[in-house]
C-alpha cells in the first residue's frame, strides 16, 4: 500500500527541516494521536544523522481491530537517516506487534516552494500475512485488516507532524 503526503508550511526549508529533526519531543503537544517521543539514539556519521525515535501512539482503536491489535500496535519505532545536503530523510518504522510481518518505509523530501517549504512523503505499507504468527486460513483477513487499519493511522500523523512544526514555528 503507498503512503504518500504532501504538505505546504509557510517557513523556510532550513528551518522547517531542522525543526522536523531536531524538535520532535516538543512537537507531541501538537500530535493528538502520540502520547511519547523517546529519543533512543542520535548520531552523525560521514554527513548524516541517523536517529532512531521511540513512538507511543494514542487515540481509540476501532473495535474490531481491538479484537486483532494488541497495545503494541500503537507503539513504534522509527529508524531515520537525515541528510542535511540533500533536505531528505530516509525512513524505517518497526512495530512492536507482528513485526516480522509488517513492511513500512519511505522518504520525506523538503522542497523549497516560493517563501515556503513543501514536504512530500512518500512511503510503502506491507504486510506479509504468512508472518503475522496466526492460522494460515485467517491470516490474509488479519494481515489486510492491519494494513488498512495502520495506513488510515500513518498518513494521517505524517500531516500531524506537519502541522505540528507549522504550530510549533508559529509560536515561536
Amino acid at each position: 500500500m503507498l503512503i504518500k503526503s504532501s504538505v505546504y508550511l509557510p517557513f523556510p526549508r532550513s528551518l522547517v527541516y531542522a525543526t522536523y529533526r531536531d524538535k520532535l519531543v516538543d512537537l507531541v503537544p501538537f500530535l493528538s494521536n502520540v502520547r511519547q517521543v523517546e529519543v533512543k539514539s542520535r548520531q552523525e556519521k560521514a554527513g548524516l544523522l541517523y536517529l532512531v525515535n521511540i513512538w507511543h501512539g494514542g487515540g481509540e482503536i476501532p473495535a474490531l481491530a481491538r479484537a486483532i491489535l494488541s497495545e503494541a500496535m500503537l507503539s513504534w519505532t522509527d529508524h531515520a537517516t537525515w541528510n542535511d545536503a540533500k533536505f531528505t530523510t530516509d525512513w524505517r518504522i518497526e512495530t512492536h506487534a507482528f513485526t516480522e510481518a509488517v513492511h513500512c518505509a519511505g522518504r520525506n523530501c523538503f522542497v523549497e516552494e516560493g517563501n515556503g517549504t513543501r514536504i512530500d512523503c512518500l512511503g510503502e505499507l506491507a504486510i506479509d500475512p504468512n508472518k503475522t504468527g496466526v492460522p494460515w486460513f485467517v491470516s490474509g483477513k488479519v494481515a489486510q485488516t492491519v494494513e488498512d487499519f495502520l495506513s488510515k493511522k500513518i498518513e494521517p500523523n505524517l500531516l500531524q507532524v506537519s502541522e505540528g512544526v507549522r504550530h510549533y514555528l508559529e509560536r515561536s
